[in-house]
């Protein structure tokens, strides 16, 4: 086996680097996990009673003074990091935990790998939940909060396997292959840590990139980036469409698979073209499988959608509250403000990348108040002033969520879409959900 008896350098614990180190440490690996933030010290001493090494350190490049047989990179590590520049100049494999992890596959696991600028998590989930019904031995992993070497410990040969993948992820990936690769769609997000658009198109064509003509590729025929990454791949290519008949399609409310009738659209609780799409990717991959669909309807007639992604969350006094921390750009943000007809307050901040909001601009037309906060504050409110939509600034997302009841009538509608990652005042995006749902609830 290729991670056995090797001396291994882990870059970043996070979740990813804590469950490959645990993996690793059963084969007879020297490890060393290293990272500049404090970690969860339950975790740390489990590690160390597994024999691996942790260092605390905001200089890890200096531990390559000592010879290792790899780095393994967390996703969110850019690769301009000193010690990623000093381990590639030493010829070391950088690499990160998904592909670690799929060596360790057990035989005949059918993989389908979900990726794109939107709508990962949500057709992650759909086709997770729809196998589980369809009574197939399914697993879940990746980018969606669970790394795969977590899961690999407990799969069963002949399998499937629906693994959500970031551009983050597949940066540092070399031998992992998906049996069935679904790219929704591309924009132009994570550009400070890919530098242009082009190298981050490039980063997520590699999903397609060991596939062969056995293998299939399901793609957004509307998008034309989608198109162009795709043109040259292997893959026997399916495409859906929301505006065009072609393998599976939208036409007067009705989705269609292979000219077929589907589902109608009115008998699906989730709204919205892009959620369509996603629920056509879903559909395709069935058909591919051979799995039959008739628990999956019923299951997406239920369907209300993903924990922080356009997740309602409550109405207090005719005022309807929307959680959507999951979305980290502008393009996610779109994608929320598309969804409603009422009146909206909209809550934007976090994290500040430097990014323009400007790509709102033409979707603010039930925008009538703006709540800022955090690192972007300041740029969102000077924004706000230029496309003349009232705008209040506030420190933390607890008191936006206030300050947006305070301003709200009856009738508004509340929508936390921050178009920004969560870094500067939360771990995550999840834990800021979370946040927003818990002040929400105490109105």
């Amino acid at each position: 086996m290729m991670f056995t008896n090797k001396k291994i350098l882990i870059l970043g614990m996070a979740r990813s680097g804590y469950e490959v180190a645990k993996l690793l440490a059963k084969y007879n690996n020297t490890l060393t996990i290293t990272d500049s933030k404090e970690q969860d010290e339950e975790r740390v001493q489990e590690l160390k009673a597994l024999g691996v090494k942790y260092i605390l350190t905001d200089h890890p490049e200096d531990l390559l003074e000592e010879s290792f047989d790899c780095m393994i990179k967390n996703p969110g590590v850019r690769k301009d990091q000193p010690a990623v520049v000093k381990a590639k100049q030493q010829g070391l494999p950088v690499i990160n935990e998904l592909e670690v992890a799929y060596h360790f596959l057990p035989k005949n696991v059918t993989i389908i790998g979900v990726t794109g600028s939107n709508g990962k998590t949500t057709t992650t989930t759909i086709l997770y939940e729809i196998l589980k019904r369809a009574k197939q031995s399914v697993y879940l992993a990746g980018n969606i909060g669970v790394p795969l070497s977590l899961t690999v410990q407990s799969m069963q040969e002949n399998s499937f396997l629906v693994i959500e993948i970031s551009d983050h992820q597949l940066l540092d990936m070399y031998d992992f292959k998906v049996d069935i690769a679904v790219m929704t769609n591309l924009s132009e997000v994570h550009l400070d840590f890919h530098g242009t658009y082009e190298n981050y198109k490039n980063t997520k064509k590699k999903i397609f990139q060991n596939q062969t003509e056995k293998e299939y590729a399901i793609l957004n025929l509307e998008n034309k980036d989608v198109l162009e990454v795709s043109k040259d791949i292997k893959a026997q290519k399916c495409y859906f469409s929301s505006q065009k008949e072609t393998d599976s399609y939208l036409k007067e409310q009705t989705l269609y698979l292979y000219g077929e009738k589907a589902l109608d659209t009115n008998e699906i609780k989730l709204k919205g073209n892009h959620n369509y799409e996603n629920i056509m990717c879903a559909l395709l991959v069935l058909h591919i499988l051979k799995v039959d669909s008739t628990e999956a309807l019923a299951y997406l007639k239920d369907f209300r959608g993903v924990e922080h992604r356009n997740e309602f969350v409550k109405e207090v006094n005719k005022r309807k509250f929307y959680n959507d921390s999951k979305a980290t750009n502008t393009e996610s943000t779109i994608t929320a403000l598309s969804s409603f007809n009422s009146p909206v307050i909209l809550i934007l901040g976090g994290l500040d990348r430097g990014h323009s909001f400007n790509p709102l601009n033409p979707y603010l037309k039930h925008v009538k108040q703006i709540i800022c906060y955090g690192e972007t504050k300041n740029r969102i409110e000077a924004w706000a002033r230029e496309v003349k939509v009232p705008c209040s600034k506030v420190d933390t997302l607890i008191e936006a969520t206030k300050e947006s009841y305070a301003l709200s009538k009856e009738g508004d509608t509340i929508v936390f879409s921050p178009a920004c990652a969560s870094w500067d005042q939360y771990d995550n995006f999840e834990i800021r959900g979370d946040e927003f749902k818990k002040v929400v609830g105490e109105l």
